[in-house]
C-alpha cells in the first residue's frame, strides 16, 4: 500500500463541483492499493501516517506527528499511484489492485483511521475528483508498506 503524504495548511476534495471533504492544517494522503495488499499493509500505513514526524517542534525541526498536533487527515484514493512506470512512455496497471480489492482495502484503511483518530475526511473511491491543497513547505513524502 502506498501513501503519498503532503503536509498542508488546508486541503479539500470536490466531486461534481461540490466539496465532499475539507481539512484544515494536517495531512493530505493520496492512497494507492497494490495487488496483494491486505490488512497488515493498511494497518502499518495508518500507524506510520499518524506517527510520521513531519510537523515542526519549537526549534523548527520536524519532530511532531499528526497525532501530536491534532491536525486533519484527508485520505484520497488514487489508483494511479500503483502504476508500473518502469519502461516506455505509458504507465501500466498490472501492479495495482483491481477495483473491488482496491475499494475494500481503501475503505478498511479509512474505517481504521476513523476508529483511531479524528478528524478524518475522505475522497470518494472511483469518483472523478478535483483535489485542492495549500502545501505547507512544501513537504511531501512517499510511504510504502
Amino acid at each position: 500500500m502506498i501513501g503519498l503524504l503532503q503536509r498542508v495548511r488546508e486541503a479539500w476534495v470536490e466531486v461534481d463541483s461540490r466539496r465532499v471533504a475539507v481539512i484544515e492544517a494536517g495531512l493530505l494522503v493520496l492512497i494507492g492499493v497494490e495487488r496483494g495488499d491486505g490488512q497488515s499493509q493498511a494497518d502499518r500505513l495508518l500507524q506510520r501516517l499518524l506517527g510520521y514526524r513531519v510537523f515542526a517542534d519549537a526549534q523548527g525541526r520536524m519532530n511532531r506527528s499528526l497525532t501530536d498536533i491534532g491536525g486533519g487527515l484527508l485520505l484520497v484514493p488514487q489508483f494511479t499511484l500503483a502504476a508500473d512506470t518502469g519502461k516506455g512512455t505509458r504507465p501500466g496497471f498490472s501492479t495495482a489492485a483491481g477495483p473491488a480489492e482496491g475499494k475494500h482495502w481503501y475503505e478498511y484503511l479509512l474505517d481504521q483511521a476513523g476508529q483511531h483518530y479524528a478528524p478524518v475526511a475522505s475522497g470518494i473511491f472511483g469518483a472523478d475528483m478535483q483535489v485542492g491543497l495549500v502545501n505547507d513547505g512544501p513537504v511531501t513524502f512517499w510511504l510504502q508498506t
